[in-house]
């Protein structure tokens, strides 16, 4: 019940939703309960029971004698039959029924109306809620899960809460109130009747309990299933080019094939005991119903004062529609159980605190205006070191290359500046301070990111290059995509820079990706640079052009690059030559090959390899 309350925070304020829900069900109950009630004065009216002249007033109605109420509606039937007709009485009733039936859908209208935008809202406070909540977390969190479990909990898991936990807010109110209603009115009627009709009522609550017993376990694992499916389609449709390479259609058709029948089966037993639930309370409503005619018909046929046909009638007609509401709570319980494993699942989400986070007494840093110092740093994953106590430092204005072997440790280097990720001891500074006494919003505006991977949005050019500045004219766009070399591109485009590049920049070759990648960095205008890499994987003449993008974005910046090809390199102020999570050399190009170290063997083989 803590995972369903909690859920239903998300309501709030659900007094705005909750006190005219409660009122219009109310009246919508009673209103409809008593279009069954005058079935019995309209069947006393139409057969002509007690018409006798000689009927003496009823009491006044009061308080004490309010369970009278059938008799008082009978006897008022029958004196209008007496007095004014038959025809005139029956229109009489009609007109009360049609007027409450009338009140009653208004009502219930109302109602189901109100249930409907509380549920819309809570939806809308959740999903904000789980979205705010991913976009808050560490790149750390997002390398240890999958993309897909986390679409699957944002999008599916959130609907089902929707649905299973607001509606089930709807059954707990409404259902019980109309079952109550309908036992008062019961009881009004015969309460011998109605005591022994629900003796049958504990054995159906036992069966249906057994049957939706192992509905939350099932549901959990339907949602962790689902959220697998997700992650293989991800997959499948971000690798599609290297699956058709690779002929792997199969091997992936197969993986997700085997996913989705685990997923149909749990479905299947999910739904067989959800589904046996409705024909196991019917069966035990029409039980019942087969014993309230034998015992009511008992009764009648002896001359019981306590029941009359036209009572038994409007008896049967209720007893007949409450075994709606009792169904639906049934159904509620299979419901919640879906919704309670799908919440917890979200909750978990929600619940997830990013491991880096800005010290209390982080204050913002508005200018770059010494040096980036690295003290000591030690870093690594699990038990692995993948850096160990590096120092070096980088002053303002200066380009400083990383290189060295695949894994020795560059790219790590580089995400602690803007603390994507946190060292295990040490620290980093600017400007004489650790990198923690700062907000991370205000270091991370300090720099512009180019790595090797574009990433861009489908969406328009324009949008990419302004991404993260919506204060942006058409002229500083402009004049970035020139420094860019990609202002004559994107002016070949079919709509220059409204032109929509498609999902992640398809439509865009890869060196033009890329320079736009430039563009939204020099846009920024960071006075620190970062750049990964950002020509590895283009072509001879691509990567002329991107690389002369960078010379004119590095320009009186403080640049720290990492490059595949150490020939784009060599003008950097600082060369740092990074193995194995140490550094082993530092200097310039020249210094360095005056060294015959580990720099030299790379320039040579990269010389002798033809790169």
């Amino acid at each position: 019940m803590k995972t369903y309350f909690r859920l239903l925070s998300f309501a709030k304020p659900i007094e705005k939703y909750a006190i005219p829900y409660i009122l219009f069900t109310l009246i919508s109950v009673v209103f409809g309960t008593l279009n069954l009630a005058l079935v019995a004065p309209l069947l006393t009216t139409l057969f002509g029971i007690n018409q006798d002249p000689n009927c003496p007033a009823p009491p006044p109605v009061k308080p004490d004698s309010f369970f009278d109420v059938f008799k008082t509606m009978n006897y008022y039937a029958a004196e209008f039959n007496r007095t004014i007709g038959l025809q005139q009485t029956l229109l009489w009733v009609c007109a009360v029924i049609i007027t409450s039936v009338l009140i009653s859908n208004i009502f219930r209208y109302l109602s189901e109306k109100t249930m409907e935008n509380l549920r819309i809202h809570t939806l809308l406070n959740l999903r904000k809620s789980v979205f705010n909540n991913v976009m808050n977390l560490d790149l750390s969190y997002f390398n240890n899960e999958r993309k897909g479990d986390i679409i699957s909990k944002v999008s599916s898991d959130v609907q089902t809460v929707q649905f299973s936990v607001t509606g089930t807010l709807q059954v707990i109110f409404k259902e019980p109130l109309t079952l109550i209603t309908y036992l008062v009115m019961l009881f009004m009627i015969s309460y011998k009747l109605t005591l022994f009709s629900m003796l049958v009522i504990p054995v159906a609550g036992w069966l249906i309990s057994r049957i939706v017993k192992r509905l939350k376990q099932q549901a959990a694992e339907s949602h962790e299933t689902y959220g697998n499916m997700i992650s293989y389609l991800d997959e499948a449709l971000s690798g599609i080019r290297i699956i058709k390479a690779f002929n792997a259609s199969n091997y992936i058709k197969d993986r997700f094939d085997n996913e989705n029948k685990t997923y149909s089966r749990i479905i299947r037993a999910m739904a067989k005991r959800i589904q046996l639930a409705s024909p196991v309370s019917e069966f035990m409503g029409v039980l019942m119903v087969a014993g309230i005619v034998y015992y009511g018909g008992t009764l009648i046929a002896e001359g019981s004062k306590e029941l009359n046909p036209a009572e038994f009638i409007a008896y049967i007609a209720i007893f007949s529609q409450i075994m709606r509401p009792a169904k639906a709570i049934s159904q509620s319980f299979s419901n919640i159980h879906s919704g309670i494993a799908a919440g917890e699942r979200v909750l978990n989400l929600i619940d997830t605190k990013p491991s880096i986070v800005n010290s209390p007494d982080a204050r913002p840093i508005s200018d770059f205006k010494d040096r980036i110092e690295f003290r000591g740093v030690t870093f690594g994953y699990g038990e692995r070191t993948i850096l160990d106590h590096v120092d070096f430092s980088i002053p303002k204005g200066k380009s400083v290359a990383l290189v060295g072997p695949s894994g020795g440790g560059k790219s790590t280097l580089m995400d602690l500046i803007p603390r994507f990720i946190e060292p295990w001891s040490g620290e980093i500074r600017i400007d004489g301070r650790n990198i923690n006494e700062y907000t991370m919003e205000s270091v991370r505006d300090l720099m512009g990111i180019v790595n090797q991977d574009t990433i861009l949005f489908n969406d328009t050019i324009f949008n990419n290059i302004a991404f993260g500045n919506q204060a942006a004219t058409q002229e500083e766009v402009e004049a970035a995509a020139r420094i860019a070399n990609a202002h004559e591109f994107i002016l070949g485009t079919e709509k220059g820079y409204q032109t929509r590049i498609g999902d992640r920049g398809v439509k865009l070759s890869g060196g033009q990706r890329q320079r736009i990648c430039i563009a939204r960095a020099v846009l920024r205008n960071p006075p620190i640079m970062l750049l990964d890499e950002a020509t590895s994987a283009l072509d001879t003449e691509s990567e002329k052009m991107v690389q002369d993008a960078l010379n004119n974005l590095m320009k009186n910046r403080t640049s720290v690059i990492i490059a595949h090809r150490l020939s784009t390199i060599q003008t950097a102020d600082l060369i740092i030559v990074v193995e194995q999570g140490k550094i082993v050399e530092t200097g310039t190009h020249i210094e360095l090959l005056g060294r015959n170290g580990l720099y030299k063997k790379l320039i040579e083989m990269q010389t002798f390899s033809g790169n």
